[in-house]
């Protein structure tokens, strides 16, 4: 429902073909035609769309990084379409809209900023991040007496699965839940290693679909142990998984080019004729 007045807005859904107006208005009753009409659309729900609120808040990052104004532009937008996809969504629960969503930023805007709105003064910008931490307490503390206590792993925050996986480790281990060297850490990974491939070795593919959730989970506790690995070397996880991101693409890029030049596309060859030519990559790197 509405923080204001206990009431929530669905906004109609625009009719015909729409023109891009730029008003915000426009854009809701766009993504009320869309939940109407878009079978796509219609079917998601908010955790649906979580991984496309994480993806995209990166395409963003990217976007800025190369400072071109369309494809910032573009990745803002987008941005902005999950904030709007969301929010429709939660109007259509009767649980609240967009404009409950604004006015909450506006009053923790305010509430965050006293230096800039009342009288308080602060010196510098070490003095407003104090500040600001302080206020962030006190939001915690008016968060608790909502019954919404606050757990020691609380304090990690979002990002990405690795990013998650590292800090929480972190956290722990300040607490004196961890090995005390990398050798426990490798022996964890082992054991993890062990039981997800007994959920692989010797089944059909239709066991292993049957049992899916199951193999996802050893797969996650896999990828969690190594993530400790990394952590206990003071090694970022997910800069090492973004190293290895990018060293696939060049090198794919590579047999790709290479398919170019003899005039043929990915689709004409085969796994042999590019294993060959991903192997020539790896020795263009090295003498490059």
């Amino acid at each position: 429902m509405s923080i204001s007045d206990n009431t929530t807005t669905v906004l109609k859904p625009v009719q015909g073909t729409p023109e891009a107006t730029g008003q915000l208005d426009d854009l809701l009753a766009l993504m009320a035609r869309l939940r109407v009409d878009c079978p796509w659309d219609k079917k998601q729900s908010n955790h649906s769309l979580i991984p496309y609120a994480i993806e995209e808040a990166y395409e963003l990052g990217e976007a800025v990084q190369s400072d071109d104004n369309e494809d910032i532009k573009g990745e803002l937008g987008d941005v902005l379409l999950q904030v709007v996809f969301h929010c429709q969504m939660y109007a259509e629960q009767g649980r609240f809209d967009i404009s409950d969503v604004i006015t909450t930023l506006q009053e923790k805007l305010v509430r965050r900023h006293p230096h800039v709105f009342e009288a308080e003064t602060l010196k510098d910008d070490a003095a407003v991040k104090v500040r600001w931490d302080e206020i962030k307490v006190e939001e915690q503390q008016a968060r608790e007496a909502r019954g919404k206590s606050k757990r020691r792993l609380d304090q990690v925050k979002a990002g990405s699965a690795l990013m998650q996986a590292q800090d929480v480790q972190k956290q722990a281990s300040k607490l004196g839940f961890d090995w005390e060297g990398i050798a426990g850490a490798v022996d964890k990974l082992d054991e993890e290693i062990a039981e997800l491939k007994h959920e692989l070795t010797d089944k059909s593919t239709a066991e292993v679909k049957a049992n899916i959730r199951e193999v996802e989970k050893e797969l996650g506790d896999c990828m969690f142990a190594l993530v400790n690995v990394a952590r206990k070397l003071n090694l970022d996880a997910e800069a090492a998984t973004l190293t290895c991101v990018h060293k696939f693409k060049s090198r794919f890029g590579y047999i790709e080019e290479q398919l170019a030049v003899a005039g043929k596309r990915l689709e004409d060859s085969d796994i042999i004729e590019m294993d060959a030519l991903w192997e020539a990559a790896k020795q263009h790197e090295r003498s490059s």
